[in-house]
């Protein structure tokens, strides 16, 4: 599951850092503040449902459109990169992949594994899954016109904009994936992205973006601990996320106290 959907559905974590990792380690850059969130565009047309995200946003993209794929088995090319913050090589062995890990020489320390590959949807599935915890899965392929996902190679830089400068359809173009326009696949991108809302919906729209913005007012940070890096990791974060849909013109909104 996205970590949004997660912590919308709980969003006062106890122990953020030990038991919800794959939550928390979305927020530890931020110190005190208000933050842009990333960004989900959805567009419907006929045919097919164009998604377009910001970083942070392409695990629930390539997950979306690979549910979709109706032959669990059948072998496709993925190109890409994988991006972890710690050594993953036993977790990339046990699922079974063969992909190099190499830890960074730079100033950011972290572990790459350049990735051209083939693999079945049931095992892609299961990767998204097991890398959402540390890692960012940075993939691409192109089944056919309505099963394509296209994802850059590189993470963008924090925004350092305010909300109200925030350029959406910039950011929005870091990850872009189609998929066919069905009921049953529109159903399951929205309990995907936007759970809290789906009630909500009208039943008949073309597009809608998904913000999502942080207002950070208190970090607790740990006294036992003296490595300043750690430090930051470990802190939690207090204060409020603020969702809003913005769909054919009009706008819904939701703010949840958090803390992570």
């Amino acid at each position: 599951m996205h970590f949004l959907s997660e912590l919308v559905k709980k969003p006062i974590l106890e122990d953020p850092f030990e038991q919800h990792l794959n939550i928390h380690r979305h927020f530890y850059r931020y110190s005190k503040g208000v933050f842009i969130g990333p960004a989900l565009k959805i567009i419907k047309t006929k045919a097919k449902i164009t998604l377009k995200g910001a970083h942070e946003y392409e695990d629930l993209i390539l997950e979306a459109v690979t549910k979709t794929i109706s032959n669990s088995q059948e072998n496709f090319e993925i190109k890409g990169k994988l991006i972890a913050s710690s050594d993953v090589a036993n977790i990339i062995s046990e699922i079974g992949l063969n992909w190099v890990l190499k830890k960074s020489t730079g100033k950011t320390k972290n572990f790459k594994a350049e990735i051209i590959d083939q693999i079945n949807k049931d095992l892609l599935l299961q990767a998204i899954g097991a890398f959402r915890e540390g890692s960012y899965l940075l993939l691409s392929y192109n089944r056919n016109a309505t099963c394509k996902v296209t994802t850059k190679k590189n993470i963008p830089q924090p925004s350092k904009k305010k909300v109200e400068d925030d350029d959406v359809s910039k950011r929005i173009q870091f990850c872009i994936g189609m998929l066919n326009n069905t009921d049953a696949n529109l159903e399951m991108l929205l309990d995907l992205a936007a759970p809290d809302f789906k009630s909500e919906l009208p039943n008949n729209w073309k597009s809608l973006t998904i913000l999502n913005n942080y207002t950070i007012n208190q970090i607790e940070i740990p006294t036992n601990i003296k490595d300043t890096r750690m430090l930051r990791i470990m802190a939690i974060r207090k204060g409020k996320m603020s969702r809003s849909v913005e769909i054919d013109g009009d706008l819904i909104e939701k703010q949840y106290s958090i803390v992570v």
